[in-house]
């Protein structure tokens, strides 16, 4: 995907749970008249919908929604919405109910079937509910697995903010499956998806991949447990082989104790709270979620629906905001990439 000269980017952008602080982050951060500057805003929602959850916020009169029937009709420096429903829609602000499951669904289904048209460029997700979303259409954890799915590739579900990027190996898997889903053949594989994204997408030429280990003390030469020694080092050890800087396992209390993680590009986690809970430490409110690995960009706000500050206008946008900048940056930092690595031949 590479843009002409002067053509803004359009971003997809999926209204998540109507229920939760989805809208309200989305409007706030195009509330701001200066996001126009570099993309083009296309919502996938209802403008009933975002109009009643405007109302509930301090905006701008003068901020206004443009309906569209297609991606191809957005209007540069307009909001944007194609309306995925024309009759009104039940909203009840803080719960989860059947119809916000439907809604979350419809609008990542049609974004989805844009962006595999290259009729949008980049995808930014609003939150979802990972349990009403759930229909014999939807059978996934959520939104990482659902598009890897979607657009037939592997990914890496990467967090990134100012101060890391943090990948997960196991993306939403209960903790009690994680020593059986980590193998030598998988973390090679991520490994390698981080390597190539860090390139691609952020733009470092050689990246440095600190990956952390699974056992306390990475398993003390055996005394705790031995899959850092039998799993985690060789596939570190055959990365390395092929050119990839990655380094460990290193145990992650001390890891992040000692700020190790500053000497480095990436971090691979192996399982989720392992990557989540020291990311949102650092990062609660900006931090945002990358999909990885795959010919399409999606980004997401860190965050989920908030149901408990939901219609306050408590919720901040930042994590919105810098997700759809990231978004821009990276179908920018790819399209450098692809012509710096160009065949000159041709």
């Amino acid at each position: 995907m590479s843009k002409q000269e002067g053509t803004k980017i359009k971003v997809a952008i999926t209204q998540g749970d109507i229920n939760g602080i989805g809208y309200e982050v989305i409007l706030k951060t195009f509330s701001d008249s200066r996001m126009y500057d570099h993309c083009t805003p296309i919502l996938y929602g209802s403008t009933k919908v975002a109009s009643y959850h405007k109302k509930l916020l301090p905006l701008q009169q003068d901020f206004n929604f443009t309906a569209i029937a297609s991606a191809d009709q957005a209007q540069e420096k307009k909001f944007n919405v194609i309306n995925l429903v024309q009759d009104e829609v039940k909203i009840e602000i803080g719960k989860s109910t059947e119809t916000g499951g439907m809604m979350s669904r419809m609008a990542l289904d049609r974004a989805c079937e844009d962006l595999s048209r290259g009729d949008v460029d980049v995808l930014v997700t609003a939150p979802i509910n990972k349990k009403n979303i759930q229909s014999p259409d939807f059978d996934f954890p959520g939104h990482t697995e659902y598009l890897s799915n979607k657009f037939n590739g592997k990914s890496l579900m990467m967090m990134v903010c100012d101060r890391i990027r943090i990948g997960i190996v196991t993306n939403h898997l209960a903790l009690r499956d994680v020593p059986s889903a980590i193998t030598k053949e998988l973390l090679i594989e991520k490994i390698s998806l981080m390597h190539n994204s860090l390139k691609r997408d952020f733009g470092i030429p050689m990246p440095k991949i600190a990956v952390l280990a699974l056992d306390p003390h990475a398993g003390d030469n055996g005394v705790i447990g031995d899959e850092d020694g039998l799993v985690v080092k060789p596939a570190i050890e055959e990365s390395y082989e092929n050119g990839i800087l990655a380094y460990g396992p290193y145990p992650s209390d001390g890891f992040f104790g000692s700020s190790e993680f500053n000497r480095f590009d990436g971090v691979l986690a192996l399982y989720h709270d392992q990557g989540l809970i020291p990311f949102k430490l650092m990062s609660f409110t900006e931090g945002v979620n990358y999909t990885a690995g795959l010919d399409i960009i999606r980004t997401s706000p860190a965050h989920g629906t908030a149901y408990d500050i939901a219609g306050k206008g408590k919720a901040s946008e930042q994590s919105f905001r810098h997700a759809v900048n990231l978004a821009c940056d990276i179908l920018r930092h790819r399209h450098e990439y692809d012509l710096m690595n160009a065949d000159p031949l041709k």
